[in-house]
């Protein structure tokens, strides 16, 4: 099936050759698809940055925000007008408003391939247009990937940071009223810790507490918080669960098989785990 331009969808709505596209990429801290998806507010700073040069100097911007899995799909952010244009560099100079008018109702809907060569990340659309196809138009905004499964976990701090913050129901329903055994590790180093939930706790209760906390009042990653700081623990402790069970399970079965993970992965010797 030969796929439909994004000219087509445009329309007159908006003008190419008015515009100019920024393709937002990741930042060294943050997605900016998962910027767009949930906060509008730093969503705008990041289309109100300016470089070393004027890039937004036309009347508008298109912006799209790049997938985290596919570096040729973009999530729609919407058309921002340029009202006020400062010379600063290095600041968010440009002083911008959100033109609903222009293609609104696809704003975090709408998702377009583009293969982009080069590192320039804003560049005139007119010069993109006609490799710019729509890729899929969801029924409702994007919130985030959706739960993966329980064998296909494999997620930093960060994202469960902000899956935790959104009380994403789809993650909440398969965790919260399951026990289990999980690992963190850090994937720089590779030094994990195993740690499981059981008694009352569900998996999505316990690691709740590391999103609040970061370390889950665990010493071993306390003393990693500590020692590496916030920003490292965020973006480097990978979570994934190892084996997990309905609340049903005897406490004492997950309490024996954390042993044995911890065995198995030496999380005393080459690890985070002090017991």
């Amino acid at each position: 099936m030969e796929p439909i331009p994004l000219s087509s969808l445009l329309g007159s709505a908006v003008d190419p050759a008015q515009c100019k596209l920024h393709c937002a990429v990741f930042n060294g801290e943050h997605y900016p698809i998962d910027v767009l998806s949930n906060d509008p507010h730093e969503w705008e700073k990041w289309n109100r940055w300016r470089g070393p040069r004027n890039d937004f100097n036309r009347q508008f911007i298109f912006s799209l925000a790049q997938d985290r899995h596919d570096p040729n799909l973009w999530l729609f952010g919407g058309v921002f007008e340029v009202l006020v244009r400062r010379g600063t560099p290095g600041e968010h100079s440009y002083d911008i408003t959100l033109r609903e008018d222009m293609m609104g109702p696809f704003i975090r809907r709408l998702f377009i391939h583009l293969a982009l060569t080069g590192r320039q990340v804003r560049r005139a659309m007119e010069g993109c247009i006609d490799a710019m196809t729509v890729a899929s138009i969801l029924p409702e905004p994007h919130v985030g990937d959706p739960f993966p499964g329980h064998d296909r976990i494999n997620h930093s701090l960060a994202e469960i940071q902000l899956i935790v913050s959104q009380n994403r129901p789809d993650w909440r329903i398969a965790l919260e009223n399951m026990k289990g055994v999980y690992v963190i590790h850090d994937r720089l180093t590779g030094e994990p810790y195993v740690g499981s939930a059981y008694g009352d706790t569900g998996i999505w209760q316990r690691w709740a507490r590391y999103a609040e906390s970061l370390h889950g009042n665990n010493v071993g990653l306390r003393a990693l918080v500590d020692g590496r700081g916030v920003d490292y623990v965020r973006q480097n402790l990978m979570f994934a669960l190892l084996e997990f069970w309905s609340m049903r399970t005897e406490d004492q079965h997950v309490l024996d098989r954390e042993t044995y993970w911890k065995g198995v992965l030496l999380s005393r010797s080459f690890g985070h785990n002090k017991n």
